[in-house]
């Protein structure tokens, strides 16, 4: 087979969820599939993050924006080396395109009710995009890859997709996310250990705002009194959450360092005393499972797709309702059985995801539609 695989952003310093799935499915493939050879279609950037390799072929494409590469530079590269199959992975395809498609579809958030308080340009055009795109492209795709059984269902219910074009493909975590005793590294972003950690930015899912309102209950009945570690959170937006809900005791509490590199995170979850994943809707939860994996117990939502990743005996909060988050953080803090508990059921839990697994599955999906052809 020849397989193309649409990675635009993974050469970008900075990556972000999707740009790190399909980053390790490639990783995964190169390592384990000596047959099929693959064209992996990307933009340039300064992370080189993907090599040549005999049946790795990484095609840069120099075209100024997102919709113009996709629409018109993705397909004519693609039909000039003769890829047999696509696979486009970040919830967008082009619509005029005769190679067969493969689409990883990993939420259809851009669908449901839009927030209108989310000023932010960047995410309300990917918004508007994914909003034009879609729904031209379902009818076309071989098969709609999505990461979870709740999104596959809430895909098949809301898209009116036929069941037998779904394929349901878990995502896994970095092996380096396990245990790990380096007091080096935490340091350039935290003065001690016992910290809480919490990746909140500004996307309202995220819920960073009520988030922060359990922190301050926290503050107000914890002895220990923790400081929080954020990342990648604009201050003027903090001070705007602070003064709406009238909580100036996080203030001094809260360290926000800005972009911290993947390669740090194995180090950041060992040192915290707890994370906060406390999302209002995820597809999957990528950072959930790089946690629970390292042993640091995980404080996360009953809502969306984290009960299916977290398990049975994850702590499982509702999202809107500051007052339980704060209450589980007090808990684990005051009780060092539950505590230890938490830490056990993460690891093991972690254990049965994996990009080996998962680039399993997607190569015999590959099989299974150029088969079809």
């Amino acid at each position: 087979m020849k397989i193309g695989i649409e990675a635009q952003r993974i050469f970008r310093r900075n990556k972000h969820g999707m740009d790190y799935v399909v980053l390790q499915e490639i990783l995964q493939l190169q390592q384990m599939d000596h047959q099929n050879d693959y064209y992996v279609f990307v933009k340039p950037g300064p992370d080189r993050c993907v090599e040549d390799s005999s049946k790795v072929h990484v095609i840069e494409i120099d075209v100024p924006t997102y919709a113009l590469w996709e629409q018109y530079a993705l397909p004519k590269a693609a039909r000039d080396v003769g890829v047999d199959i696509l696979h486009c992975t970040s919830n967008t395809a082009p619509i005029f395109c005769n190679i067969p498609l493969i689409l990883t579809l990993h939420d259809i958030i851009f669908l449901e009710p839009r927030d209108k308080q989310n000023k932010s340009l960047y995410q309300n055009m990917g918004w508007l995009y994914r909003r034009l795109v879609v729904p031209r492209i379902l009818h076309k795709c071989r098969r709609i890859i999505t990461v979870s059984e709740f999104e596959c269902n809430n895909i098949i219910r809301k898209l009116d997709i036929p069941k037998r074009q779904m394929a349901m493909i878990y995502n896994g975590f970095n092996e380096w996310f396990r245990p790990v005793d380096d007091d080096t590294v935490f340091k350039k972003y935290m003065p001690e250990k016992g910290f809480l950690f919490f990746l909140g930015n500004t996307d309202p899912k995220k819920n960073t705002e009520r988030t922060l309102v359990a922190y301050s209950k926290y503050l107000e009945r914890s002895e220990v009194k923790r400081p929080l570690l954020m990342a990648d959170l604009d201050k003027d937006y903090l001070d705007g959450i602070i003064s709406r809900n009238h909580i100036d005791n996080i203030r001094e509490k809260i360290y926000m360092p800005g972009y911290i590199q993947n390669k740090d995170l194995p180090y950041i979850y060992n040192s915290a005393f707890a994370f906060l994943y406390t999302s209002l809707r995820e597809s999957f939860g990528i950072p959930l499972l790089e946690a629970m994996a390292c042993g640091t117990p995980v404080i996360t939502s009953n809502a969306s797709s984290m009960p299916e990743i977290g398990g049975v005996d994850a702590i499982l909060v509702n999202p809107e309702n500051a007052d339980e988050i704060a209450d589980m953080l007090i808990k684990l803090e005051n009780d060092p059985e539950f505590y230890q508990q938490q830490k056990e059921w993460g690891m093991a839990r972690a254990e049965l995801f994996s990009w080996r697994k998962t680039a399993e599955q997607l190569l015999d999906l590959y099989r299974e539609v150029y088969q079809e052809r």
